[in-house]
């Protein structure tokens, strides 16, 4: 398991350096001491988990991963408990507070190997997990469970399990992402194809597709005809 430590403070990353060396099956992957070098890491080594503080100067960790189109498994580690709601409702692998004990950074990193352990290879380039933020929410969304993306603006509004949060992302962008599972169906949607139940003729050669949840989406003629010519 590969780890990024991610913390302003060069002794805390010096004392996570000292806990680690108790994991054998643990390699640090690297550190990084702001969010614009641990994206530049995160980029560059692939690691599986960062451990990451919360505050730090200039971007926060949350920050931090808004900007990665597919973050690692994450263990929250900082000094402040008022974040500790907010880094929970994202359900990160952990919330450990400084000063970190050894047993409970066991307990995460153990639970990393086991998130990681029944993850399935996600396609080529394709994000296998969303980091979402839409005010004091955030979440770790499985690309599987989104239903759909809704266009509005330069935001998105996606739709998952009973959420349906804003991200900050075209879906042009999205949509270049997300690999095949995910169809435009039109300007407005971007469909998850696992999630079609039923698809049925529309008006003058449109489709319409009924999603899990029993929404329905119109795709467009043009789209439409591409659908069939792929054999959806």
């Amino acid at each position: 398991m590969r780890v990024l430590i991610v913390d302003d403070e060069r002794l805390a990353r010096a004392e996570l350096r000292r806990l680690l060396a108790a994991h054998p099956d643990v390699t640090i992957a690297g550190e990084a001491a702001n969010a614009p070098d641990a994206i530049d890491q995160v980029a560059q080594l692939r690691p599986d988990v960062l451990l990451l503080d919360v505050q730090m100067p200039g971007a926060s960790g949350f920050d931090l991963l808004l900007a990665l189109d597919d973050p690692p498994e994450v263990i929250f580690t900082t000094a402040f408990d008022r974040y500790a709601m907010q880094a929970f409702e994202v359900n990160a692998l952990d919330y450990l507070q400084k000063p970190i004990q050894a047993a409970r950074l066991a307990g995460a990193l153990q639970r990393a190997a086991q998130r990681l352990a029944v993850h399935q290879p996600a396609p080529a380039l394709a994000p296998r997990q969303l980091f979402i933020r839409d005010g004091e929410r955030c979440w770790f969304v499985d690309v599987g469970r989104i239903r759909l993306f809704e266009s509005e603006g330069n935001y998105a509004r996606v739709y998952f399990d009973g959420e349906r949060p804003l991200l900050l992302r075209s879906l042009n962008q999205l949509e270049e992402r997300l690999g095949p599972r995910f169809v435009r169906a039109s300007r407005q949607h971007l469909v998850n194809l696992e999630h079609v139940r039923a698809m049925t003729p529309g008006d003058g050669g449109t489709l319409v597709l009924e999603l899990s949840c029993g929404t329905q989406v119109e795709v467009s003629r043009r789209r439409a005809a591409a659908l069939r010519a792929a054999g959806l």
